[in-house]
This record gives C-alpha cells, sequence and structure tokens, in this order.
C-alpha cells in the first residue's frame, strides 16, 4: 500500500521552495548554526581549538539520517538526535557542540531564514507576475468593456483598466512583503528562557562579549538586526504576521480567479487550454477553468491556515510552552508552498490568456442602448424637450424591451424603439454616434497609463534583476 503523498509536494509547488524547507537545508542549518557559535566562541576567548572548527566545517552536508532516526527514537527529541549524529561524524569536536545554546537557538533562528528565503522566493515571482500583469494592462488600456457592479451591467471600463485593480492588489501585498523582509530579525543567542544566563556563565559575567557573539553570528546568517529581548522563542507574532502576509497574497489571487472564471463564463476572456487537455471525461467540448480553480482552493487553504498562527500567538504561556510546535511545523511551511503555487499558476495563465474582443463588444452593444439613457436625455432637452417627459417616455420604453429580452429572447430594440417615438427628439446620426462604445469608458485608459507610469514601473525598474530574461526581453512600453 502507498503512503500518502503531500500534493503541494508530489503536484503543485516548486523545486527551490520544496528545497527551502526541506530536511536537508533545515539540518544542515542547524549545522551551520553551531559551527558558527563555536566560531564565534573560539574568537572570543573559550577554550576551543581549531582543529574543533575544522572538524564542524567538515562535517556541515554528511547527514547520517538512519543515524538520526536511530537517536530521535532513542531520545524523542529531535534536536538531541541531531546533536549525537554531528558528534559522530565531528568526533573532534562533540564535546564543544551546543555550548551554552538551547533548542530555541537551532529552531527558532533557522526557521527566521526559512521564513526570509521563503518570503524571497516569493518576492521573484510576485515580480514577475507583476511585470506580466502590466504588460497585459498595457495591451488593453484602450479596450472598451463592461463593468459589472453586482455581477450586474454597470458602465464601461477597459479590459486593461479591470487588470490593473488586480495589480493593485498585488501592489499591496508586495509593499507589505517588502516590509516583513526589511524588518525581520535574527532570534539570537539568549538561552534557555531568554535570560541568556548560559552565556554569561561562560563568558563570566561579560554581556560585552554576549553581545558582540549574537551580533556576529546574526550578521553570519544575513541579518543586520536579531531581536532584543524573546522568552524562549522569538515572539510568535512574527508567524502569524508572515502568515497573515501569505493569506493577503492568497486573497489577491483568490478575487483574480474569481474574475477570470466569470470573464470565461461570458466567453470575454479565458485562461491557456492546450491542444490534447480534456475539460470533463463526460462533456467533450467543455474548456473547464481548471488553473484558476486550483488558484481558488489553495488560495482557501492559505486563508484557513491563517487563522492557526493567530492562536499559536494568542496562547503562548509566559515564557514559552510547546503546543506551539507541531503546529508550526504544519502551517508555516504549507503556507508557503502553496502560495508559491499559486504565484506559478498565476504566472502560468498570463503567458497564454485569451480576450476575445468581439465577444466582449457584442456584449457592450447588447447593454449600451441602456447606459446611455442619461446622455440621451441630456441631448433631448438641448432640443427643446421636457427633461421630465423624456424621463418617463425612456422608462416605458426600457422597461417594454426588458420584458421582450426576458420573456421571449427577443434582441434588445430600445434604439429603435426610441427612434420610432416622435416625442423623443433626436436623430438617428446622433444616436448613432452615442453608441460607440469608446466614448463611455471615460478616463479608464488614461487612469491606467498613469498608474502604470506612476506606481508600477519604478517598482519593476526597482526589481529589474528579478525579472526572468524570457519575458523581460519581451517588454512593451506604453
Amino acid at each position: 500500500m502507498k503512503e500518502y503523498k503531500n500534493p503541494l509536494v508530489e503536484r503543485y509547488s516548486s523545486k527551490e521552495m520544496l528545497y527551502n524547507f526541506s530536511p536537508e537545508k533545515k539540518f544542515t542549518t542547524w549545522r551551520k548554526l553551531w559551527f558558527y557559535l563555536a566560531e564565534i566562541q573560539k574568537e572570543l576567548g573559550l577554550n576551543i581549538s581549531d582543529e574543533q572548527i575544522h572538524d564542524l566545517k567538515n562535517h556541515l552536508y554528511d547527514i547520517d539520517w538512519d543515524r538520526v532516526s536511530f537517536f530521535e527514537k532513542k531520545f524523542r527529541h529531535d534536536v538531541m538526535a541531531h546533536l549525537y549524529a554531528f558528534g559522530e561524524k565531528a568526533n573532534k569536536a562533540k564535546s564543544i557542540i551546543h555550548l551554552g545554546a538551547t533548542s530555541a537557538f537551532l529552531g527558532d533562528n533557522t526557521d527566521i531564514i526559512l521564513i526570509r528565503d521563503g518570503l524571497e522566493i516569493l518576492l521573484k515571482k510576485l515580480i514577475n507576475l507583476i511585470f506580466r500583469m502590466r504588460n497585459f494592462s498595457l495591451e488593453y488600456h484602450k479596450v472598451p468593456t463592461l463593468a459589472f457592479t453586482h455581477y450586474q451591467p454597470a458602465q464601461l471600463t477597459t479590459v486593461g483598466k479591470r487588470s490593473s485593480l488586480w495589480i493593485q492588489s498585488l501592489l499591496l501585498d508586495l509593499e507589505e512583503l517588502e516590509f516583513r523582509l526589511k524588518n525581520i530579525r535574527f532570534r539570537g543567542v539568549k538561552g534557555t528562557v531568554g535570560s541568556a544566563d548560559s552565556f554569561k556563565e561562560l563568558f563570566h559575567g561579560d554581556l560585552q562579549k554576549v553581545k558582540y557573539l549574537e551580533k556576529k553570528i546574526s550578521n553570519k546568517f544575513g541579518f543586520p538586526n536579531f531581536f532584543s529581548i524573546t522568552g524562549q522563542t522569538y515572539d510568535r507574532k512574527i508567524d502569524s504576521q508572515v502568515l497573515n502576509l501569505l493569506s493577503n497574497i492568497s486573497q489577491s489571487s483568490h478575487k483574480f480567479s474569481n474574475d477570470l472564471r466569470l470573464l470565461q463564463n461570458l466567453k470575454e476572456m479565458e485562461e491557456p487550454f492546450e491542444e490534447h487537455q480534456i475539460g470533463s471525461s463526460a462533456m467533450a467540448y467543455k474548456r473547464n477553468p481548471i488553473r484558476s480553480e486550483r488558484i481558488a482552493s489553495l488560495a482557501k487553504f492559505v486563508i484557513s491556515l491563517s487563522n492557526s498562527s493567530y492562536m499559536v500567538a494568542a496562547t503562548q504561556w509566559l515564557e514559552r510552552t510547546l503546543d506551539d510546535s507541531a503546529n508550526r511545523r504544519l502551517v508555516i511551511g504549507q503556507s508557503f508552498l502553496a502560495v508559491d503555487a499559486i504565484l506559478m499558476i498565476w504566472n502560468n495563465i498570463l503567458e497564454n490568456i485569451i480576450v476575445y474582443p468581439k465577444i466582449i463588444e457584442k456584449h457592450i452593444q447588447e447593454e449600451l442602448p441602456f447606459l446611455i439613457t442619461e446622455y440621451i436625455i441630456i441631448e433631448c432637452v438641448k432640443n427643446g424637450a421636457d427633461r421630465q417627459e423624456i424621463h418617463e417616455r425612456i422608462r416605458i420604453h426600457s422597461m417594454k424591451t426588458n420584458l421582450k429580452i426576458k420573456l421571449e429572447g427577443k434582441k434588445n430594440d430600445f434604439i429603435k424603439r426610441i427612434l420610432q417615438d416622435k416625442k423623443i427628439p433626436i436623430y438617428e446620426k446622433k444616436m448613432n454616434q452615442m453608441l460607440n462604445s469608446k466614448n463611455f469608458i471615460g478616463f479608464s485608459s488614461d487612469q491606467t497609463l498613469e498608474f502604470i507610469e506612476k506606481e508600477v514601473n519604478p517598482i519593476l525598474d526597482r526589481f529589474h534583476h528579478l525579472i526572468d530574461d524570457d519575458i523581460s526581453n519581451m517588454d512593451r512600453k506604453i
């Protein structure tokens, strides 16, 4: 019988994100923490030899997983299992590994490293997505389309203006992601309850040496800042803040997937559908939006996980309680893996998204007669008519037209009715001018171009090094 396989691992996430949360990266990071701790302790005068430092360095990557498993079954403690397994490899240094440290020194500092590196992986995918979305918005910034409120036809916007709304959500997420990356801090060396008592003992009460140790080991892992105070662990609000960010990205993604599925139902836009792809096992004609649906499904999962991190942060006891551990093992990694998958799918959709301008225009023409009623009234008043009388004539005609459309399936003949009504003083030539959809998009096109120029392009310029070469070479200018 085959064992359960996590779909995030088997189907959805990228190799780079899977490696980021892999046992290999996690436990080699533990060994690096042990190595740098010993190296800096030696620098500060502790009785640690060069030979011991070299022994640790030479065995950072050769983890004997069978021995780790053996020791974990024996001790029922993962840190001690890896400590013993590392000590067997780096035998000369066995006596000084983990000196003054606690499990949280390894676990929490490693989690912070994985979170930071995971955010950087997502940053690249997010920038590429914004780049693709910007190009799409530029391509369609002038193309009129029906705008909807309450999923009812309202007025007109443009296809590019609508997609700029998707970008706007992503920019808010990017702003938060940058903030998290800028402000993320190392847990540092704090001892068992955060008082650094063991390090005070090791360095004979010399606080400056402890501060030096903490600053230097933080810098070794690329962190300019570290927590000034902690309990045994770093504040679990960090996890809830990060998962809230991942939830926000998921919310933006879900919104896009909803919009695209609605538009695909209208046959106005469509996600890619490959030549031999099957939409349904029964209905051979179907082109189901499986990519968008997958985004929506994964997004719901991430949004639900964020609640778990809130509860963990809220229910920590005093300096530490262990009921956070199993929860964090699940929710942090899986949230990152799921958002990684979401952004890959979204990028994939944007690579070959399809727009059907003729269908869009057809839908506009079906609704436009009703959308221009205010303009008809204004024109009639210019021609000497009474506004209230014209309003009533238009109301009567629109109600009768709606009934014909809904009860009999007839085409919209509202304009014909208006032109045939002798009490409504408007000429056919003027009416035809009014029915040009481009006259009713307001400033949608201008807003889109200004938004891209002032808010999107500066960000893409700043992160241009993260944009994949294959799409950066296809950059479309305004």
